[in-house]
């Protein structure tokens, strides 16, 4: 398996949405709530979940699926999300009147969501028990 252009390999593919009008501190919830599941698990819990911006990441889900099936040939149901991040990006910045002449700030912060398939089989995240990890301690 080969490197390509920006260090994601031939079985990987990603996708982009810019601009999102939320904090990323929200939009990195529902990141964590679908990170590391197979693809049609997580359409499943993103179509059921009741934040707002949960339908900004199907969205950029699904746009991921259609880059890994026209762009690199792979087959829908053996993709999982390796990787799945959010950051800051612009803030717009207003003012609202306060009371005797003054003016108090309002912070409207934008985000950007990262989404990176790979196809295989996505590894399982069991946590293991206090029982088992003093078992292999022994």
């Amino acid at each position: 398996m080969t490197t390509a252009r920006y260090g994601i390999k031939d079985n990987q593919v990603r996708a982009f949405n810019r601009l999102i009008r939320i904090s990323h501190q929200k939009l990195n919830l529902v990141c964590d709530t679908v990170r590391g599941l197979p693809v049609a698990r997580a359409i499943d819990v993103l179509k059921f979940s009741k934040k707002r911006v949960s339908g900004e990441v199907l969205k950029t889900l699904l746009s991921a699926i259609a880059n890994a099936e026209h762009n690199k040939n792979l087959p829908a149901d053996s993709l999982y999300i390796k990787e799945i991040w959010c950051g800051k990006a612009l803030t717009m910045k207003r003012i609202m009147p306060a009371s005797q002449g003054r003016a108090r700030p309002i912070l409207k912060p934008f985000s950007n969501l990262t989404i990176v398939l790979e196809s295989g089989v996505a590894p399982s995240k069991k946590k293991e028990t206090k029982a088992k990890k003093q078992e292999k301690a022994k």
